[in-house]
């Protein structure tokens, strides 16, 4: 059995999106082993195919060499091949250092030397979807079905649902946040005024520092009849990958949340402004897009977009303030 290490991206969306990669190498007979950092390490253990995650201790930024040649001597004849998602020159690091005799990854980076097979990273323009770009690392071709699929035991979920006080398939999910920056954040103003007009109890999700947008939400419905519970910052990654599994349905930005919704094969609406659904779209039979860009009656037409910029250039942000609550709640 081919023993396989894959280093997997830094962000939950991208983690989500390697799914289908892991699906490929595991049905070929091979035994996946993730290195991850601690942030989206619980996604790989939503991935039945996925023997064992290691969490780095490494964190943003630097080369942090020590630390990875530490690591490197534990993993030091482990592996027969190594799987490099990301482009930068640390992720490539370890698997060198490890000795791991087949490293594939993209070329980026001034890291040639570090791999064994290289794959030409394709401009951004020509770029294909994120999903396809990853399992592109199997080696294999007919990429385009490639959807990412999670799974979660049902014990630990109702676990996770009794602690928070929660009833399965009985509250939506909103999640405000994108890491990224305000050009992906539909207003929060928004969000509230969604929240007034639905029948279930609302569910905010987001990291710490989205608790801030949550609050601004919170304190918008303040004496709603239906309660809003802000839990930004104050769930586990773990446990939230089970409230979203059993929500109703979700309502998020283009973030990592709306990919773990898509993974789960949860009702979602996905809201999109400088970013494109072209290129990141939620996976998913069950999910619905609201982007302007490709609305016909929108005008005037939002040339502008997809600017995938963090702030707004135009200084206007249409392409999310001008998505109405009205038009969310007609899909819901």
């Amino acid at each position: 059995m081919t023993r396989s290490l894959v280093i997997a991206p830094q962000w939950i969306g991208d983690a989500v999106m390697t799914e289908p990669l892991l699906r490929r190498l595991y049905a070929r007979g091979e035994r996946l082993v993730v290195g991850a950092l601690p942030w989206v390490a619980p996604v790989y253990r939503a991935m039945p195919q996925v023997a064992q995650v290691i969490e780095f201790p490494f964190s943003h930024g630097g080369l942090q060499f020590r630390e990875r040649q530490r690591l490197a001597r534990q993993l030091d004849a482990q592996f027969d091949v190594a799987y490099i998602c990301p482009n930068s020159l640390k992720s490539a690091l370890l698997p060198f250092l490890a000795r791991i005799p087949r490293r594939i990854g993209y070329l980026g980076e001034a890291r040639v030397g570090l791999l064994t097979h290289r794959l030409k990273n394709p401009p951004k323009s020509q770029r294909p979807p994120m999903v396809a770009f990853y399992s592109a690392l199997s080696g294999e071709t007919d990429l385009a079905s490639d959807r990412p699929h999670l799974h979660l035991a049902v014990a630990e979920v109702e676990a996770v649902l009794h602690d928070l006080g929660l009833q399965r398939h009985a509250y939506y999910v909103f999640a405000p946040g994108a890491e990224f920056g305000p050009a992906k954040r539909w207003p929060t103003r928004h969000f509230a005024a969604l929240a007034r007009q639905l029948k279930l109890p609302v569910v905010l999700l987001g990291s710490a520092k989205d608790s801030a947008l949550c609050d601004d939400i919170l304190q918008a419905v303040a004496g709603l009849q239906n309660p809003v519970l802000n839990l930004a910052g104050k769930t586990t990654l773990a446990q939230a990958l089970s409230v979203i599994e059993a929500s109703q349905c979700i309502v998020s930005n283009d973030s990592g949340l709306m990919h773990v919704a898509a993974g789960f094969a949860v009702p979602q609406i996905a809201l999109f402004g400088s970013s494109s659904p072209l290129h990141t779209p939620p996976l998913n039979d069950k999910a619905q897009v609201l982007w302007l860009k490709q609305s016909p009656n929108y005008r005037p037409a939002l040339d502008c977009a997809p600017c995938f910029e963090r702030v707004c250039p135009l200084g206007h942000t249409r392409c999310l303030n001008d998505i109405q609550p009205q038009d969310v709640l007609r899909l819901l």
